[in-house]
């Protein structure tokens, strides 16, 4: 199933501030699902995304 992450982790992970991680979830740019108030990021789906969008970023 995979290890959940908090946004605080996250951010630490993609060495971004908690504030832009909440943004980005919300507009739908980052993978998340909310339950309830909290946000929360499978870390398995947050690998995928960065390599998919590193290799968006490869053939610009």
């Amino acid at each position: 199933m995979g290890d959940y992450l908090t946004a605080k982790q996250v951010a630490k992970y993609l060495q971004v501030k908690p504030l832009t991680v909440y943004l980005w979830a919300r507009t739908n740019k980052i993978p998340a699902i909310k339950i309830g108030r909290i946000w929360r990021f499978n870390k398995e789906v947050i690998d995928d995304f960065l390599k998919k969008e590193s290799e968006k970023n490869k053939s610009k």
